[in-house]
């Protein structure tokens, strides 16, 4: 009997992201036919929306692709795939990354939006790409636990805040209640206080609304460094307070797409 033909090994790719938000994608392989191309395809749409990046040769054995800042690239997650020659695409592996500039990166927010997109490993292993786009943004620089509280600071990209504008807390996931809160600018950056001790239990959304009741609704998030889930990484203690609900533990945390929300959890007395 003739042993089974090995599986081929896994396709890499070496990332590298730029300060102004891009990536580059440099895949080993050899013998290539055709056009080669680098795909993206979003998650969750069946497969139908795909992006094609054309793999040129970088050096002996590497294809490279890019994906620049100025292509659109809608908010999702992003599987990445090359088509090497006339068979199926690929599954592409993250070999070596390079994201320092990500982390370092302070956008202009002239165009109205910020758009942010961090390579990352699934846990099969696979290489995926985090998309956010953003418009306007409200970006999270520091939370400070305060006694009985928490005070947000931040930067809003896209806009500028007016003399209307206040921070929102929503809760649950149909956001009926909604609790406004004074807010403090400077320019683009901002700062807010929430008081745990007038929350219900639940999960609390975070807003802004810089211009006001009649502008727009910006969820609070933290996009602009190299990390694409924030939440094994960032966390928080909780603090005890009584509310009129009775005693609670209360503090922040980052949703599987990077908003910031409020956690309020009853506890016994």
């Amino acid at each position: 009997m003739t042993p089974p033909n090995p599986p081929a090994a896994p396709l890499r790719a070496d990332c590298v992201g730029d300060s102004a938000g891009g990536l580059t994608f440099d895949v080993a392989a050899r013998g290539t036919t055709g056009a080669p191309l680098l795909i993206l395809r979003r998650r969750d749409t069946d497969g139908d929306e795909t992006v094609g990046l054309p793999l040129a040769p970088a050096a002996e054995g590497v294809l490279r692709a890019a994906l620049p800042s100025s292509v659109a690239l809608p908010e999702g997650r992003w599987d990445a795939y090359a088509a090497l020659s006339d068979g199926e695409p690929r599954r592409l592996v993250p070999g070596v990354t390079d994201l320092r500039s990500l982390a370092a990166r302070v956008p202009g927010g002239l165009l109205g939006h910020v758009a942010v997109r961090i390579p990352y490993a699934t846990r099969q292993g696979n290489l995926t790409v985090r998309s956010w786009l953003r418009a306007p943004h409200a970006e999270t620089a520091e939370l400070e636990p305060v006694p009985g509280g928490l005070t947000v600071r931040g930067r809003i990209y896209g806009t500028q805040p007016t003399p209307d504008a206040h921070a929102e807390l929503r809760a649950g996931a149909d956001q009926g209640r909604v609790r406004r809160l004074d807010l403090v600018t400077e320019r683009a950056d901002f700062a807010f206080t929430v008081p745990y001790d007038g929350l219900a239990p639940g999960d609390w959304s975070l807003w802004l609304r810089p211009a006001g009741a009649s502008g727009p609704v910006v969820r609070l998030a933290r996009l602009l460094d190299d990390v694409a889930d924030k939440r094994p990484v960032l966390t928080w203690p909780r603090a005890r307070v009584v509310t009129a609900d009775g005693p609670v533990e209360a503090g922040p945390y980052y949703t599987g797409d990077n908003d910031l929300s409020l956690a309020v959890v009853p506890r016994e007395s």
